[in-house]
């Protein structure tokens, strides 16, 4: 029999509580001291097994009556709206690069850096081939029965990745009977559409329990330009065309370009994805005190994005222009162009530049497959000592096929330049046959493959006075792939986008593990971590946790954790095949005449472990005096050395221009300032240190008949640094946004079968790192309700952003003159939802 304070029996009902609430709960819940015999669980953040939920780190639980409260119709979605979010992890809402992944960012510190657990088991790395995090559009929300967001480091218990912390996702199992779910949403300007099905069946037989279930979702589009608060883009690529930065008006002359195009009026805020998916649950008792466990998840994306026709930038040799090779394709520059100011460089080169409108907006697709397949066999060695063992094996794959349709062969099109100049230069329509001789449809393919299997021994080694000593041992081996294999086209560098070559590699660990819980008294305990990995990559690294909890009172509890982490090279970073980008930079010798400048980046073999400290240290407060109340506060501090990340060129030019000869053999600058092959290689130089205090509030309580329950969530930022630059309450279109208030506030009240809720998310003032100025902040807020007609049906319904606020202007946005992965760009959505149960 166990006895329990006020505090432990809190922290052990979060879960029970936050299924309850429908509502978010951060490790908080109300139970009067009770004395009870608990099953034993094993917790987010440690392996052994405990007949509590309290231990010395801060976990939210998000429940499934939330997800579906808040009108949530994926993962990513219901995990950014969390106060501990920061930076810009990708979307629905992100419509350049993404290729249709999801993820999460916890702390801002990268989505690389939060590892991603399926049931506790590690899930295969995802999205269109050779990928370093986990794609959440990979798990179906239907399936879901709560989320476990660990938010210290946790490299000691589960390996690599874990460094800002651990998001586990707990599947509906043990369910019996049949359920289906029917959920939609759209904006009030009539777009954006969502809809999602689902069906979930369970039975029981003798010692067991099968629960399968199936998924479809269907999100629609919806268009910048179709909102007002959409500024209309301005870009120097025009469906005209422009020769030396000219463009000929009506009377045939050639004059600077005055306007730009609208790009805004192709491209997406809310990108189309259509999602499949299959999954099972199953547990069988097959005697002897053996459990067999297994779940299985398929998933089939297809999803796509649009952007505005291809810009192509074509260099062109000019007929008799010193430089121009004798013989050399070339064209001629006629006496207006020349008048207007055309001239070739002194390579003997002029700029010709088109926004391909004749062969239509890039549409990127995606069609991917994701599996896995988890089992393992768990039992104990002794019912009185409580000796319990497990094997697991988990296997997980990922294939990709991507496109982007009406790309552009820049050798093709300066060949057709170069055959029929005058139908170029004209600003006419293309012809069909010019359309068809440049474009194509770009295509690649790609995929990840993990293998894990592990064994475990936990139980109890020893009584101290005030309790046993928990123990958990284990040894594991993961098997990790991935390639990427780009279109034959780019791979040869004759598109109009920059040359990538294939990607291909493959790693593998072997761990072994240990962690040891310790009631030194009744009132302090202590947990310690210890795990070693072997890398066929880097060799070696070694990683510890140290946890105390105190119980000053049955009221208060008080807990830290210091830590180490470490986070290993990926697939991409050691096997990425060289790709170009074409980053703005400024040459000091002045030889570029353009200022995007190709820089080859390249990825390294021999590159090393991330290394990271974390340290937490909070309370737990449930007052005896105010029954139903939970109060939580921690504050936070992570620090990652040796980061992967590339060097910052700009720096490099400058410093190898000044003399430094060791910057120019870095970044490959020949002599002269020649920046043929100007190379940036990833490499072990980045650092972050960011911290900052989290509180949660949570209350529940009855009054004039009613069960009410309120829940407050705050970070605040204190500082958040990144390679030596201070993000701390900014934003900005390339990193994304570091608020240093961030709050979820909700209320809601039920009776019998009816309950509604308001919920408000606000996002601080923060500055716009490109102008220096105020953004300001932002509040949102959403209304739902749901009914319960009667035992086996319910409805639901619900508006998000109810005030349909406007998203805030940022001036290095990352689209559409905002950050979509932070601010709302939809606007007033208004869903529903039917349950039937039966």
């Amino acid at each position: 029999m166990i006895k329990r304070t006020k505090v432990a029996s809190a922290i052990n009902l979060a879960v029970v509580s936050s299924i309850a609430a429908g509502t978010f709960v951060a490790s908080s819940a109300f139970a009067a001291e009770e004395t009870a015999k608990v099953e034993r669980i094993e917790v987010t953040g440690s392996r052994i097994q405990r007949q509590d939920m309290e231990t010395a780190s801060p976990v939210t639980v998000i429940d499934a009556a939330a997800i579906k409260a808040e009108g949530f119709t994926s993962v990513d979605q219901m995990l950014q709206v969390q106060t501990s979010m920061a930076g810009a992890a990708i979307g629905s809402t992100t419509n350049n690069g993404a290729d249709g992944v999801a993820q999460v960012d916890l702390r801002g510190m990268g989505s690389q850096r939060t590892l991603v657990l399926l049931n506790g088991r590690r899930m295969v790395n995802s999205g269109s081939g050779a990928d370093s995090s986990v794609d959440l559009n990979s798990i179906p929300v239907a399936m879901i029965a709560r989320v476990e967001i660990l938010k210290d480091g946790a490299s000691a218990v589960y390996g690599s990745d874990a460094i800002a912390g651990v998001v586990n996702i707990i599947t509906k199992k043990d369910f019996e009977g049949f359920q289906f779910d029917m959920n939609g949403s759209g904006t009030d300007k009539g777009d954006g559409q969502n809809g999602d099905v689902s069906a979930l069946y369970g039975f029981n037989t003798d010692g067991g329990n099968y629960t399968f279930g199936a998924a479809y979702s269907d999100r629609r589009s919806v268009i910048q330009g179709d909102r007002s608060w959409t500024e209309p883009g301005s870009s120097s690529f025009i469906p005209e065309g422009t020769l030396g930065g000219k463009v000929q008006d009506a009377n045939g002359n050639w004059v600077p370009r005055s306007y730009g195009y609208d790009f805004t009026q192709d491209s997406y805020y809310q990108t189309p994805s259509e999602r499949r998916s299959l999954f099972a649950n199953m547990t069988q008792e097959l005697g002897n005190d053996v459990v067999l466990t297994a779940d299985a998840i398929y998933t089939n994306r297809r999803s796509n994005q649009q952007m505005a026709a291809q810009p192509a930038d074509i260099m062109l040799n000019v007929c008799g222009a010193a430089g121009v090779p004798a013989g050399a394709p070339c064209v001629t520059l006629d006496s207006a162009m020349i008048a207007g100011g055309i001239a070739a460089d002194e390579k003997g080169l002029v700029n010709y530049r088109r926004r391909t409108n004749d062969v239509g907006p890039r549409i990127y697709t995606q069609d991917t497959d994701t599996w896995r397949l988890s089992g393992g066999l768990a039992g104990t060695l002794d019912v009185h000592t409580g000796m319990n063992w497990d094997v697991t094996y988990t296997y997980g794959k990922n294939q990709a096929k991507t496109a982007v349709e009406n790309s552009i062969n820049a050798s093709d099109m300066t060949t057709s330049i170069y055959a029929n100049p005058d139908a170029w230069f004209s600003g006419d329509p293309l012809t069909q046959q010019m359309i068809n001789d440049i474009s194509y449809t770009e295509d690649a393919k790609g995929g990840n493959e993990q293998q894990t299997l592990s064994a475990g021994l936990n139980g109890e080694l020893f009584d101290l006075s005030a309790g046993a000593v928990g123990f958990a041992i284990g040894a594991e081996y993961r098997r990790e792939s991935g390639f990427y294999t780009p279109d034959e086209v780019v791979i040869a560098g004759e598109s109009t986008s920059a040359q990538q070559d294939p990607t291909d590699g493959n790693y593998n660990v072997i761990s072994i593990f240990q962690e040891v819980s310790v009631p030194f008294t009744e009132k302090l305990t202590g947990e310690f971590a210890l795990r070693l990995d072997d890398y066929s990559t880097f060799g070696k690294a070694t990683t510890w946790k140290i946890g105390l909890t105190y119980a000053a009172t049955d009221d208060l509890m008080l807990r830290t954790v210091a830590a180490t982490g470490f986070r290993a090279p990926s697939v991409s970073e050691l096997y990425g095949g060289n790709s170009g980008s074409y980053d703005y930079l400024d040459d000091p010798w002045g030889n570029a005449q353009d200022p995007q400048i190709l820089v080859n980046r390249t990825s390294d073999p021999d590159l090393k472990p991330e290394e990271s400290e974390s340290y937490t240290a909070g309370l737990v407060y449930s007052p005896s005096y105010v029954d139903g109340m939970s109060v939580t506060l921690d504050y936070w501090r992570f620090k990652v050395d040796n980061a992967i990340a590339r060097m910052d060129t700009q720096a490099g030019l400058d410093a190898c221009y000044a003399g430094d000869a060791t910057a120019c053999e870095t970044f490959n600058i020949g002599a002269g300032g020649d920046l043929e092959n100007l190379t940036n290689a990833l490499t072990n130089v980045g650092t972050q240190d960011t911290s900052g205090i989290d509180f949660n509030l949570a209350y529940s309580f009855e009054l004039i008949g009613l069960d009410w329950k309120v829940n407050n969530d705050t970070t605040y930022l204190v500082n958040f640094e990144q390679d030596g630059e201070d993000y701390t309450g900014t934003i900005d279109g390339n990193f994304g946004a570091y608020a240093r208030v961030r709050n979820n506030f909700s209320i809601s009240a039920g009776q019998d079968d009816w309950s509604v809720m308001y919920f408000n998310r606000y996002i601080g003032d923060m500055r716009d790192l490109a102008e220096g100025n105020n953004v300001g902040d932002i509040i949102y807020h959403n209304v739902s309700g749901t009914y319960h007609i009667n035992d086996m049906a319910s409805v639901s319904l619900g508006v998000k952003n109810f005030t349909d606020e406007k998203p805030l202007t940022v001036s290095n946005g990352s689209d559409g003159g905002t950050v979509p992965e932070v601010y709302d760009t939809i606007g007033r959505t208004i869903y529903g939802g039917v349950t039937v149960k039966f």
